[in-house]
């Protein structure tokens, strides 16, 4: 299970480095993608054959399914780790997350989400966060 937020920089040339705690679940070689919240997904290629497999369900002839999809897969791109523990994300993925030095990675469960540090902390943060609502809206759904 992927847990934890971790400060990494990115390097000039693209570059950062996966939480090592991160990369046993992840694996050599993963897929990235850009993430809903202008923020990117990382999956292993376990997890992504899963959600690919799920998104193969969708009725194709419905405009937001086509949608859907175009958005991760057109985005998506298999990195894979260097001896450092690092991998280069492509240009268009940094620009989609406004990726610039400073960077949050964090795992949520089945996969980890690569954030601009002034956007994760503001998503973060008392003003945006409601928990009280937010667990209401649980409640709603059986949590």
């Amino acid at each position: 299970m992927l847990l934890g937020e971790y400060t990494h920089t990115l390097d000039n040339k693209g570059r950062v480095i996966i939480p090592s705690k991160f990369r046993v679940d992840l694996g050599e070689s993963f897929i990235v993608t850009k993430g809903l919240d202008n923020c990117l997904f990382v999956y292993s290629k376990d997890e992504w054959h899963k959600f690919e497999e799920k998104l193969k369900t969708l009725p194709m002839t419905n405009v937001a399914t086509r949608n859907f999809v175009r958005f991760f897969f057109s985005g998506a791109t298999e990195c894979e780790l260097d001896k450092q523990g690092r991998i280069n994300l492509p240009q268009n993925l940094r620009d989609y997350a406004s990726l610039n030095k400073d960077i949050y990675i964090i795992g949520v469960s089945t996969r980890v989400e690569i954030w601009n540090k002034e956007s994760w902390e503001n998503y973060t943060s008392p003003e945006n966060m409601d928990l009280n609502d937010i667990a209401n809206q649980m409640s709603n759904l059986g949590i």
